[in-house]
């Protein structure tokens, strides 16, 4: 299983940006993916997640009405469509994938990790 993320980049506070995981090796029909970020002297937080196990995506208090996570089970890619960024949202973006259900925001259960991808958000 492998799964490639990217989309990242500099920009101004306020703006939007799209970040992207690709799986291959797995469906993303099948199993939870989520999305995690890592920011400087910061413990790795996960803040959405998306699954078949439930009907309404998942999100953190820090992320909530401002991102939006989706799949497309055609190309077997789901989306982070992040709004309203803010200079706290700068971090490492990295998607997962985990076999099992359950505990969807907790890094340590996630069994496949994209290589990150980095957003910088500047004001």
């Amino acid at each position: 299983v492998q799964l490639v993320d990217s989309g990242g980049g500099s920009v101004q506070v306020g703006v939007s940006l799209i970040l992207s995981c690709l799986v291959s090796g797995s469906t993303t029909a099948a199993y939870p993916i989520g999305w995690f970020r890592l920011a400087p002297r910061k413990q790795r937080e996960g803040f959405s997640a998306i699954s078949r196990s439930f009907d309404t995506p998942l999100y953190s208090d820090s992320v909530k009405g401002r991102f939006t996570i989706s799949s497309d089970n055609a190309k077997n890619t789901v989306y982070l469509h992040m709004c309203g960024l803010k200079p706290e949202d700068t971090a490492v973006y990295s998607c997962a994938l985990k076999w099992y259900s359950g505990t969807y925001l907790a890094p340590g259960l996630y069994d496949y990790w994209g290589q990150g991808t980095q957003v910088t958000v500047s004001s």
